[in-house]
């Protein structure tokens, strides 16, 4: 599964699209006065200013190369709050063969950048904004993990790739993955809980009809 766009809501919209293409380098792709995207290697990020000032914060993710995640660091400490999970901002993920940063946004979004050692992407260039492959992650959490799923791979033909169905589940593959979990819990590696705010996902799968579903507050548009 490619994630095409992901599509979030901000009560700091100003502070988001200096962070994100005045700090982190990303090329605006629109800008209006309610709203802005910026491309994400293969993907868009757009935030949309929340008129409730509910100050919604989500969890998602970049794919960068699998090589880099030590430059990535670097690339990030002056950019960025790095959370710490132990003594360490790097943090492992021996079951997904995988190693992570993440960091809070200016709206307390949590973002991760992962580095995939199954994915063949290793590069020799120096790290930078154009580092960051894709969205490869998007956080949703449901009052029911296992009904949320069933409807992904329903209507979407989506399958578990890693969790239990009952706290976590990451749907989809290691390009893109919809992290479904309780709404009961928090967000890894923060003590933030995993709030439901609306969300908009467009994604491109393996099935040839374009597809859409909701369930509230989410909406997944299949291309």
């Amino acid at each position: 599964m490619n994630i095409i766009e992901v599509q979030q809501y901000t009560s700091q919209l100003t502070k988001l699209k200096e962070f994100y293409s005045g700090i982190l380098g990303l090329e605006i792709f629109t800008d209006l006065d309610y709203t802005f995207t910026v491309k994400a290697g293969s993907s868009k990020l757009t935030f949309i200013e929340d008129e409730f000032e509910t100050n919604p914060y989500y969890h998602f993710a970049f794919n960068i190369p699998e090589n880099s995640i030590n430059e990535a660091i670097k690339w990030l400490e002056a950019k960025a709050k790095l959370i710490v999970y132990g003594d360490s901002s790097l943090i492992s993920f021996p079951n997904w063969n995988a190693h992570s940063v993440y960091f809070f946004d200016p709206a307390g979004n949590i973002v991760e950048l992962i580095a995939r050692h199954n994915l063949p992407n290793r590069t020799d260039r120096e790290f930078s904004s154009a580092s960051i492959l894709s969205i490869s992650e998007v956080g949703m959490p449901v009052a029911s993990v296992k009904s949320c799923c069933n409807t992904l791979n329903q209507m979407l033909d989506e399958n578990l790739w890693w969790g239990n169905l009952e706290t976590f589940a990451a749907m989809g593959d290691e390009n893109g993955l919809f992290i479904v979990v309780t709404s009961s819990r928090n967000w890894f590696p923060t003590d933030k809980p995993c709030r439901i705010f609306p969300l908009t996902v467009k994604i491109e799968n393996h099935r040839t009809i374009s597809s859409s579903i909701e369930f509230s507050p989410y909406k997944i548009i299949a291309l």
